[in-house]
């Protein structure tokens, strides 16, 4: 639900209500499931598991308010809003179905309820104290509670944890003239860790993030060309990554490590080459780093976990080279041709930086065709088709790892999640006055 008022020609103010309702679950079979993982008493002396279907559910409402009162001048704009919000799920696992009896249908073996609570209130102003300068300030301030009621795999964990952010953002814009424009600005963001997080017990409950982050950039625009190039800075306290650390009950969860970076350049321009060619390029050099990485490693041999430290790492999943380009030829009207192109340089498992446990850079050619059929019935009717990775390249984008000691030596496995090779895909869309289709 909506409500814009305009109190006069300067000022104005908005309210907004919102409710999402979200319920589901995730359906699995399970054979030799033993009953004391329920909570169950064994059926007889020689039952003591069961095949069995079960099912993970969440039933959740968010629900909440956003407000904002809007004031514009000719040099001064400002505007102060924000908004509570509370999500409220409820997590329960069901077992429909068992072969050896001895659990009744629809039996809950947990019920447990998680809520959030997030409020917050900001103000925002922009100055232009000359006609090609302008300055822009954005303070917010946030509060997080939680209020966990245990894990499906340890649901003695309670946790009621109280966050307060402050986060500021200041900026300035110069306009050289009306197709050109320079920029800087920097921020600092807090963020509170997520539900899985807490899971790893009240001893090793995980501190928030916090991130400073520096931008400054060029932007040009004329008629037949474009560029603008970004630099960053963003600079982490408390990152939550992967580390190999286990939690009270043998999962693997996220970390805080006191130190981490990410330092970049991106460059992107486009460039119109008459009336028949388009030709647009961008590209992203970066260096994601954490200080002082350790790796946990599960020790099969002597129980628990070998703490190894790998100084400097990569972080995770994050190429220090990312590129692509778009050639457009127009030969008739109605009709464009597309070639497109993307890199994505070497990309690690995990943090360690281990060449072992990384994904090969690789490089991909589309084709795209859109047509758009001259018609009288319709507003508009186009046919597009989709010639995807047209070399045929094998390539992988994601993947994951874990290694462990066992026999005395370290033993790494790695997954993959391998792309389609060469495929083709068609659309068809029709725009009538009222329908798109």
């Amino acid at each position: 639900m909506f409500l814009n008022q305009s109190i006069n020609s300067n000022l104005n103010f908005n309210v907004a209500a919102h409710l999402t309702r979200g319920k589901g679950y995730y359906e699995i079979y399970v054979a030799d499931d033993p009953y004391a993982n329920f909570g169950l008493p064994n059926p007889d002396v020689n039952t003591t598991e069961t095949d069995m279907v079960r099912q993970l559910w969440l039933d959740n409402y968010f629900y909440g308010g956003v407000f904002s009162i809007n004031h514009t001048m000719k040099k001064f704009n400002w505007s102060l809003g924000g908004g509570w919000n509370k999500y409220d799920g409820k997590h329960y696992g069901k077992i429909i179905w068992a072969e050896n009896g001895g659990i009744d249908k629809d039996y809950k073996w947990y019920d447990l309820d998680a809520t959030k609570t997030d409020v917050n209130v900001y103000w925002k102003g922009e100055y232009s104290p000359i006609e090609k300068l302008s300055i822009f300030a954005d303070m917010q301030y946030r509060h997080v509670g939680y209020d966990l009621n245990g894990f499906r795999k340890n649901p003695t964990v309670r946790q009621d944890n109280k966050y307060d952010f402050f986060n500021p953002k200041v900026g300035v814009t110069y306009h050289v003239d009306n197709r050109q424009y320079a920029y800087a600005s920097f921020a600092i963001g807090n963020k509170e860790p997520n539900r899985d997080d807490f899971e790893a017990g009240v001893g090793q409950t995980p501190k928030h993030e916090t991130l400073r982050n520096l931008e400054a950039g060029y932007v040009y625009t004329g008629q037949r060309a474009a560029v603008q190039a970004n630099v960053y800075y963003m600079n982490y306290k408390n990152q939550l990554v992967l580390t190999g650390k286990v939690n009270d009950v043998g999962a693997y969860t996220r970390t805080n490590i006191p130190e981490s970076y990410r330092l970049g350049l991106e460059l992107q321009g486009s460039v119109k080459l008459g009336n028949y060619v388009d030709v647009a390029a961008n590209i992203a050099l970066s260096r994601n780093r954490i200080k002082n990485f350790s790796e946990y490693i599960d020790d099969y041999d002597n129980g628990g976990q070998k703490i190894e430290s790998h100084g400097e790492t990569d972080i995770s999943f994050s190429p220090g080279v990312t590129a692509g380009y778009t050639f457009t030829v127009k030969p008739v009207k109605g009709l464009n041709i597309d070639l497109l192109g993307k890199y994505v340089s070497r990309q690690y498992l995990d943090n360690t930086s281990n060449k072992n446990r990384s994904l090969d850079g690789y490089y991909t050619q589309d084709v795209r065709l859109n047509y758009t059929v001259p018609q009288n019935l319709l507003k508009e009717l186009g046919l597009q088709l989709m010639l995807n990775n047209v070399f045929n390249k094998m390539y992988v984008p994601n993947g994951y790892t874990f290694s462990y000691i066992a026999g005395g030596q370290l033993t790494t496995e790695n997954y993959y999640l391998p792309m389609a090779g060469f495929n083709i895909m068609g659309v068809y869309t029709s725009v009538s006055n009222h329908t798109v289709l």
